[in-house]
């Protein structure tokens, strides 16, 4: 496969001006809308513990869902390359974020916990070994500066 570079854009706007803008800390709500191509606006704001809206999503659990969705999609792929046939899959995944005195953070550590259902004929071992192969594919899990951990589990049905 040739080498590629892939371009990719969103259009974020911040909603959330309550009428003196950012005049004080708390004179300003988080809202945001994301948006690209036409999908979907997705409604954001920050995480409740920084004054944000928890019926939004924030940027931390977006960057998680990007992880699981990444590791997800390569997954799949793999294993219907494979000959593995999967009937269910979902990820409760869980991440790590350390905030300093000063304010900054960063995630510290994210782990993905998918529980895949394959059809009886399939192979288990190889199904769970697949998740090793996605997690060196995945796109976003290569870019990131944290580890990424994976504790899958299958299951036949």
């Amino acid at each position: 496969m040739p080498e590629k570079n892939h371009h990719y854009t969103v259009k974020v706007t911040w909603t959330g001006n309550l009428g003196p803008g950012t005049t004080s800390y708390a004179a300003f709500s988080r809202a945001h809308t994301i948006e690209s191509n036409g999908q979907p606006p997705i409604q954001g704001s920050s995480d409740p513990a920084f004054r944000g809206d928890p019926t939004k999503w924030n940027p931390e659990q977006l960057l998680l869902a990007a992880v699981s969705t990444c590791h997800q999609l390569w997954y799949l792929h793999l294993c219907a390359e494979a000959g593995i046939i999967v009937t269910a899959y979902q990820d409760h995944a869980e991440a790590t974020m350390h905030e300093e005195k000063s304010g900054a953070g960063q995630f510290t550590t994210v782990t993905l916990r998918p529980h895949v259902t394959i059809t009886a004929t399939s192979d288990a071992a190889k199904a769970q070994a697949l998740h090793h192969h996605a997690h060196k594919m995945c796109f976003i899990a290569r870019s990131v500066n944290f580890p990424v951990h994976t504790e899958a589990t299958i299951e036949k049905q």
